[in-house]
């Protein structure tokens, strides 16, 4: 029985904007290099946004455009690109959607995590066949990067450094030489034009598993800032949280601006360590409290509101979501949000007064 894609949890970007897609390939008038379904100029309209004849074409990335021009003149060249940054810069999303208007699939992912192995960057064997009929291609089983050779297309590697150096130099030939060697089969896999590679990496993993200089010097490198204001922030946090409410069918409606502004505003303060306006020191919690949290978090407010509240996020649902978030380290965490509600939250008057009164009957709890 063939499955409803409808259904799917999570739908790969090049299905969800299929329709915006379908138009810039249509309307273009560009040169659009080997192995691309689009214009490098299309590519930008499509991560940044734009018209396309009288259809608005969406942005998926609100920051610097110069950093996303940067990131696809990168894939036009031989050199594979690495996006870096502090978790939730949209460094995953940006790779997504950059692969689905290059390729038309994001799919060829492989997540790095401590138990990577390099068969799951190369190839393995499905060791039944293998012990059957020996070593052929029928019985490879090839990773997602050694599709993406054969194909002309991109591969996604996700937390790069989550991964052991000797995993990560596994990249090294295949970035340099452009083959992957088989010996069992005695064949080199030559790639296609229009092969890459996009992975990412967070800062906060820094030291965990440095990568090598050599494969450094494969990759050309951006570096994703968190969102430069408060104002910036609330419209990705606003346009997010709409479109996941949509696709998990949230029965609730979505918070206003007033309260998103208001999480943002907490989120961003305690990750500076400042108040915005710069006047209070205030304790930083052990977690990062990145966008993508605050994301989260409202998300989770607008489930508890559908489900059991009235359909209207309050500021109980919202305080229920901020004490997990801020709160990761029992101890020291407690304390600094003890802190901030007291020397920071308390003092803001009459239209903080709710979220105030719901955050500290849930410390009390």
């Amino acid at each position: 029985m063939p499955k409803d894609k409808n259904n799917e949890l999570r739908q790969p970007a090049e299905i969800l904007f299929a329709e915006e897609l379908d138009a810039l390939i249509k309307a273009e008038k560009h040169d659009v290099p080997a192995g691309w379904r689009m214009s490098p100029r299309s590519v930008l309209t499509y991560i940044c946004g734009g018209k396309c004849g009288k259809l608005d074409i969406t942005p998926k990335y609100i920051g610097h455009q110069r950093l996303v021009e940067i990131a696809i003149s990168t894939l036009v060249t031989d050199r594979a690109l690495l996006l870096i940054g502090e978790p939730g810069t949209a460094k995953s999303w940006l790779s997504e959607h950059l692969a689905a208007a290059i390729n038309g699939d994001s799919t060829k992912v492989v997540q790095g995590t401590a138990g990577t192995t390099e068969e799951q960057i190369r190839y393995t064997w499905n060791y039944a066949m293998l012990i059957a009929r020996g070593p052929s291609n029928e019985s490879l089983i090839k990773s997602p990067i050694f599709r993406a050779m054969e194909s002309g297309s991109i591969a996604r590697f996700e937390e790069i450094t989550r991964c052991a150096s000797e995993v990560q130099d596994a990249l090294i030939s295949l970035l340099s030489e452009k083959r992957l060697s088989v010996p069992e089969l005695v064949t080199e896999v030559p790639a296609q034009r229009g092969f890459s590679i996009i992975a990412t990496a967070n800062t906060r993993d820094r030291g965990v598993n440095d990568m090598s200089a050599a494969l450094k010097r494969r990759f050309n490198i951006v570096v994703l800032p968190a969102p430069a204001d408060l104002e910036t922030e609330v419209s990705i946090v606003t346009k997010r949280v709409g479109e996941l409410a949509a696709n998990l069918q949230l029965k609730a409606t979505i918070p206003d601006q007033e309260a998103i502004t208001k999480v943002v505003t907490i989120f961003r303060e305690l990750r500076a360590g400042q108040t915005l306006d710069g006047k209070n020191k205030v304790k930083t919690p052990s977690g990062v409290l990145s966008t993508a949290e605050a994301i989260s978090l409202l998300a989770n407010s607008i489930a508890l509101a559908g489900n059991f509240g009235d359909g209207t996020v309050s500021d109980h649902d919202i305080a229920s979501g901020l004490q997990g978030a801020v709160i990761k380290d029992d101890e020291k965490d407690l304390i600094v949000w003890k802190d901030y509600l007291g020397n920071v939250m308390k003092k803001r008057g009459a239209t903080w007064r709710g979220l105030y009164t719901a955050c500290s009957a849930h410390v009390g709890e």
